[in-house]
This record gives C-alpha cells, structure tokens and sequence, in this order.
C-alpha cells in the first residue's frame, strides 16, 4: 500500500483489505450468534456502507433479507454539517421484522440517531439494532448503544473501502487515513 491523493489530500495506508476480511467475518459471525433462529433484515445505509455490506453479507452464514436507505449530512469535505436529511426512501417494508442497520462509520452520531428515530417512530420493527464497520469512540456523543462494532478507530478521516472524500475514493480496496502535517498544493 502506498499513499494516494484524492483532490488536494495526502492519505496514508490504514487497513488492508485482508484486515477489513476478517474483521468484517468476526462481526457477522456475532451477529449470527444472535439471529441464527431468526431471518433479519440487513439495512444498508448508502452509500458509504455499499462495500462493507457486501462483504458482511458473503461472510453472514444464516437467512436474512437486505434493503437500503439514503441518508447523508456530508456535502462534500472532511466533516459533518451536523444536519441529517434522508435523500432516498426505505427499499423495503419491514414493520414487525428484526432488523439491523448497517453503517460505514459512525463518529458523532447524527445520522445513525436520525435512522434510529425514523425505524422506531415510523417503520414499527421487531427489534432494531446497529451495526458499524468502523466507529470513532472519541467524538461519539449519543446515548444510545451501538450493538455491533467491528473496529474502532481514532478520530482521523479515513477513506477507500466505500468511504470518500468529496466523492472520490470509495472504490480503493483498503483503508487510508488523512496524511497529518502534509501540505499538498
């Protein structure tokens, strides 16, 4: 792995993509442990999550079903604007079903807190819980649990892996970290 530029940023190697593997089929044998009796519906929360979802689905060894939702608050750059809008509909009816909501990262929390307010006020589920490929504990600032974590990880931007920088970088197979103290003109 070396480092990459996407528009005017310098991003160093983080994860490779085995790493994430196994990391991903940990997590999906956990969930698993969980619902081997039960038929969840996995929610992919786009777009973000398209590569993490993928693979966790490979690796999750029982029946489930699969549906997606749309919900950002970045427009572009390095951070949040802290305002969550949902930018496509549920793909799926899933009242009364287990279901469990699959992010990329989850850092301060907003969107995920929006999704959560959404299924339990408007969708009626079985159970509703969270899933995570990565999660920033240090500015996480919600009080409701997130029930799967695959890794955590310090608040640094990080990119490939689904992840972007101003749209550019999701389809790098590994993970890269923002370069610290390098100016790229």
């Amino acid at each position: 792995m070396k480092t990459v530029k996407i528009h005017d940023k310098e991003f160093v190697p983080y994860l490779k993509n085995d790493e994430i593997q196994q990391i991903i089929k940990d997590l999906a044998e956990k969930v698993y442990e969980d619902y081997k009796d039960e038929t969840p519906v996995f929610i992919g929360v786009l777009n973000g999550v398209i590569m993490f979802f993928s693979d966790f689905l490979k690796h999750y060894p029982g029946k489930c079903e699969i549906a997606f939702i749309q919900m950002s608050s970045y427009l572009g750059g390095l951070q949040s604007t802290g305002i969550v809008y949902k930018k496509m509909e549920l793909t799926k009816e899933v009242e009364g079903r287990h279901i469990i909501l699959m992010e990329d990262i989850v850092d301060t929390g907003n969107t995920i807190e929006s999704l959560h307010a959404y299924f339990k006020n408007t969708q009626r589920p079985k159970s509703l819980k969270i899933a995570t490929l990565l999660m920033k504990p240090e500015v996480y600032n919600k009080e409701f649990k997130i029930d799967y974590i695959a890794k955590e990880i310090p608040n640094k931007f990080v990119l490939g892996y689904g992840l972007d920088y101003d749209e550019l970088g999701r389809n790098l197979p590994d993970l890269y970290q923002l370069a610290e103290g390098r100016i790229n003109h």
